[in-house]
């Protein structure tokens, strides 16, 4: 049965499926929309992450939209929308910046531009508006001050200390594997060079102070890790619920390497307005602060004014300058696919 997927919405979205950026009339008349609907079903955008209980909450005070979630990763998502095609259960996910494109390849993406939209880097957004990263994650440093009294400021700096350095299982997941590319942003590399990545990490271990521990809350809580590569909102969660005395979390000053997380509109969404009009609140200013309250950094951070208690969870803007984003996603995808393979053979082996 063929939906009207934007009826209300005017004829740059009618005609043609392109995306239009929301004036006032057409909020106003995706509101209406999204009420009749009254519902909005989204995969992967749990309560506990990213705050995202918040915006279930203001959406459904505000406009009635009863919602449900089903946890699940990026590439879960993406199948399931793709297996259950015009049966579609899902209105809206939540993915890693890598998927975004691959939802657009497989023609899985229904295109929306919140009213917002100028503000959101180019970088950080598909041209045609299938996706747009909401809230972003650099690596960083998590540094336990009770175990280590010199903390480090840069990749440099680490290699002159004594303590040990964590970074997780590179074969697996993607926060060591994107500490490997920070690393190689730091020393000259980027995502089609990762070696002078893979050079650093096998310094540290030829050292013996390489940690293959993975660096996360119940190690940290214990004291098995003395400085953690991490993403910024994951160092930043696990410093408030430990005890943030005790740690300090801070972006390496010589680079690092900046992703984040997209919302997709499932093409074959039984609630389309719901979901374009979920989009359009996560890019509004009170939808970026429920993100800063769950310590993701809002794609919008600079254009925002932020409560001072919710500015307080975060890592000042300043700390941001010499972070990059990934420029080439072909190139990063080939060589992500290299890198369990390449730290093997450039770090593992040197490991004392």
């Amino acid at each position: 049965m063929k939906r009207l997927l934007a009826s209300l919405l005017g004829t740059a979205i009618a005609l043609g499926g392109a995306a239009a950026m929301a004036a006032d009339a057409d909020l106003q008349a995706l509101e209406q929309a999204a009420r009749k609907e009254g519902q909005i079903n989204s995969v992967g955008m749990p309560d506990s992450w990213a705050n995202w209980k918040d915006t279930w909450k203001d959406l459904e005070s505000k406009y009635g939209l009863k919602h449900v979630d089903t946890d699940m990763s990026s590439a879960q998502e993406l199948a399931k929308f793709k297996a259950e095609g015009e049966n579609a259960s899902a209105d809206i996910g939540d993915v890693g910046a890598a998927f975004g494109p691959i939802a657009v390849q497989q023609g899985l993406a229904l295109p929306y531009k919140p009213s917002t939209w100028d503000q959101v880097p180019d970088w950080a957004k598909d041209k045609d508006g299938h996706w747009a990263l909401a809230y972003t994650g650099s690596i960083a440093f998590i540094v336990n001050k009770q175990l280590v009294k010199d903390v480090p400021h840069s990749w440099a700096d680490l290699l002159k200390g004594k303590y040990k350095v964590t970074i997780g299982d590179v074969g697996t997941a993607a926060q060591a594997v994107n500490g490997v590319l920070a690393a190689a942003i730091a020393n000259g590399g980027d995502e089609k060079n990762i070696q002078p990545g893979l050079d650093f990490f096998a310094q540290l271990a030829k050292q013996g102070r390489l940690s293959l521990t993975n660096p996360v809350i119940n190690t940290l809580e214990k004291g098995e890790v003395e400085v953690g590569v991490v993403w910024d909102f994951n160092g930043l969660s696990y410093r408030d619920q430990i005890d943030p005395s005790r740690f300090e979390v801070l972006i390496p000053s010589d680079g690092s390497v900046i992703s984040g997380y997209t919302t997709i509109i499932n093409k074959f969404a039984k609630h389309p307005n719901a979901a374009k009009l979920a989009r359009e609140y996560i890019f509004s200013d009170a939808g970026q602060i429920n993100l800063a309250k769950g310590n993701a950094r809002p794609i919008r951070a600079e254009h925002l004014t932020l409560p001072a208690e919710v500015k307080a969870k975060l890592l000042p803007n300043e700390q941001y300058a010499k972070v990059q984003p990934i420029k080439d996603a072909k190139a990063w995808e080939e060589t992500s696919k290299r890198i369990p393979r390449l730290w093997q053979e450039s770090v593992i082996i040197n490991m004392q």
